[in-house]
């Protein structure tokens, strides 16, 4: 049997990395299990995002991140997170899933996609864009239909309709609608999120206001097929032309892993997993959560920027523990 590792980080994003950085700080062995690329929900991102944080609430590990923009974009914070995980050196497995935590005479057993790891302490950092909040209807598993964004230029001259009123969906809904795109938005809401990047909210409203994107708040997708989709609308529902539809409707945590973990989740809609928070550890023994996936569907609670203190809570119980 090979040697079991003090930590074993189940996620390769910034917060699994930060955990790693903490974890060599602390004289503890590690390895982290990443089931993409490295840092895989960002690499995932639209091309041409930009973070709401600045860059210095996105650096892990003392390293500095410097950005020639007000906010950082998508590339230089892959760039960033790549020379921080290079240039440290972090043991890190890529494109190997983890798909069971095992307890095994006090530690745990990690089986992966191409093998198993023991380890005496699991930290998960899985964030939660692996998965997507499915709209249920009929048509949604159409190939012209996505929930993910990712280039405007491939809806150039076409009818799309993009669900949602967040950042994600109207970075979607503006760049499609500036590469020539016929752009409808479909919003649940009776206006665009609260929540979206104050130098972006004046600009899709504007353009809804002056009719070059239409909008149908309170309004909902009932069903899609290949030439046109049925909108649910206040006033009845309608039938419109449609090429592609971009659902950017949210995502959620890998809620079967934690379970298969035996890490215990509230019972209304949010399941909001169990843990201690001056910790980070779960009810289960030695295996903690960092980031994003501590909040269930709050997916909203925890970015980079306020859980980055979670890898220095998880790393200094561990040690206390060892």
């Amino acid at each position: 049997m090979n040697a079991a590792f003090d930590v074993l980080i189940i996620g390769g994003g910034p917060i699994g990395l930060a955990c790693a950085l903490e974890a060599r700080k602390a004289g503890l062995t590690y390895i982290i299990i990443e089931k993409g690329c490295l840092v895989n929900s960002l690499y995932n991102y639209p091309l041409y995002m930009t973070f709401f944080s600045t860059s210095e609430r996105l650096e892990i590990g003392n390293v500095p991140f410097v950005s020639i923009n007000p906010k950082p974009t998508r590339p230089e914070a892959l760039e960033y997170y790549r020379r921080v995980a290079t240039s440290n050196g972090i043991n890190i497995k890529l494109f190997e899933e983890v798909q069971q935590v095992t307890p095994n005479a006090g530690e745990y057993t990690i089986t992966t996609s191409k093998g198993a790891y023991h380890a005496r302490n699991v930290v998960i950092a899985t964030g939660f864009y692996d998965i997507p909040n499915l709209m249920q209807i009929p048509g949604e598993n159409l190939p012209k239909v996505t929930h993910y964004y990712k280039d405007p230029h491939f809806y150039a001259t076409q009818d799309v309709v993009v669900i949602g009123a967040h950042n994600s969906a109207v970075d979607a809904a503006l760049e499609t609608y500036r590469k020539g795109a016929r752009v409808t938005m479909v919003i649940r809401q009776s206006e665009i999120g609260s929540r979206v990047k104050y130098w972006v909210k004046p600009d899709i409203e504007n353009r809804i206001k002056e009719g070059s994107i239409k909008a149908y708040f309170h309004s909902s997708l009932l069903a899609v097929r290949e030439r046109e989709v049925d909108i649910s609308t206040p006033d009845g529902n309608i039938t419109i032309p449609n090429d592609f539809v971009i659902a950017m409707t949210g995502y959620q945590p890998n809620f079967e892993l934690l379970q298969k973990a035996g890490i215990e989740l509230s019972n209304d809609g949010i399941k909001m997993p169990s843990y201690n928070p001056l910790t980070m550890e779960t009810n289960m023994p030695h295996i903690y959560l960092a980031g994003v996936v501590c909040g269930g569907m709050n997916t909203h609670v925890w970015f980079i920027e306020n859980s980055r203190d979670h890898a220095e809570k998880i790393m200094t119980h561990v040690k206390g523990n060892a």
